[in-house]
């Protein structure tokens, strides 16, 4: 009997949308207060992190883990701020520039996750990890 070495791999890939790319190319020429480590679309804020579709990554890493248009989910947002036309999240080591938003629930999640943490860090419960 022939045996199959195979493994089925899903790498969470997303194809950018027009209106996804013209927002990253207008958030990428306008400049922020330090370095931005990459550009997130489709985003929506679950459990204290932004989960969104990355692109322009400052290190993908070594297996392209942050490669463009792979799916990421941010460590603890430490604090969120308007920098001209784009929000801004900084956690512990890292600075994401928000082009797009998830229809229906991103804004409305940024909002929700603003009017409960206010200016204070809210570390992530061990229970949504």
């Amino acid at each position: 009997m022939v045996e199959i070495n195979t493994v089925a791999v899903d790498l969470h890939v997303k194809r950018y949308s027009d209106f996804d790319l013209l927002r990253i190319a207008k958030a990428v020429s306008q400049n922020y207060d330090g370095l931005a480590t990459a550009f997130l679309v489709s985003v929506h804020i679950h459990a204290c992190s932004a989960v969104g579709v990355v692109f322009g990554h400052l290190c993908p890493g070594p297996h392209q883990r942050f490669a463009d248009g792979r799916l990421i989910r941010t460590s603890d947002i430490q604090s969120v701020k308007k920098e001209g036309r784009f929000w801004v999240i900084n956690t512990v080591n890292s600075k994401y520039v928000i082009a797009t938003f998830r229809r229906d629930v991103g804004r409305r999640s940024l909002r929700e996750f603003l009017r409960i943490a206010g200016d204070r860090y809210i570390p992530t419960p061990s229970s949504l990890q």
